[in-house]
């Protein structure tokens, strides 16, 4: 009689290891960026440029969801991480484009803000890479 195997149960979930501990940690210095960077802008600047203040707290808040969600292995998990870099993704194409052809409605800088220009583009980059290791590293029933 063979005993079941039980590696798969006991081995790391393979898209929370290796370059995926590499791509959480990224989100993770992005969620405390974005966070640090929004609570200053609100705290000190608000009345300045309230729409893009809020802007960059609503990305520290999917660059939060993000970073927890790929961190846990799991379907559910996986769901969540993928609509989170999906609103992402969405975020930094719709915020880059607004505040490029309509930069008085932007006043001052967001993490999406220019394609995440202030960040070196990662912000631009980042959900592309996300959702491709996401995809590859999907279970499959």
């Amino acid at each position: 009689m063979s005993t079941p195997d039980t590696t798969a149960q006991e081995a790391p979930h393979g898209r929370t290891t290796g370059a995926g501990r590499l791509l959480i940690t990224v989100y993770g210095i992005f969620a405390i960026s974005a966070t640090a960077r929004a609570g200053y802008q609100i705290a000190t600047h608000f009345a300045d440029a309230p729409l893009a203040y809020l802007l960059s707290a609503f990305a520290a808040v999917v660059y939060i969801v993000a970073t927890i969600s790929l961190a846990k292995p799991g379907r559910g998990w996986a769901k969540l991480a993928v609509v989170a870099i999906c609103i992402e993704l969405v975020g930094v194409l719709v915020i880059g484009a607004l505040s490029v052809f309509d930069s008085a409605a932007f006043p001052h800088d967001t993490v999406w803000s220019t394609f995440g220009r202030g960040y070196g583009f990662v912000p631009l980059l980042l959900p592309i890479i996300g959702l491709i290791w996401l995809y590859r590293h999907r279970e499959v029933k």
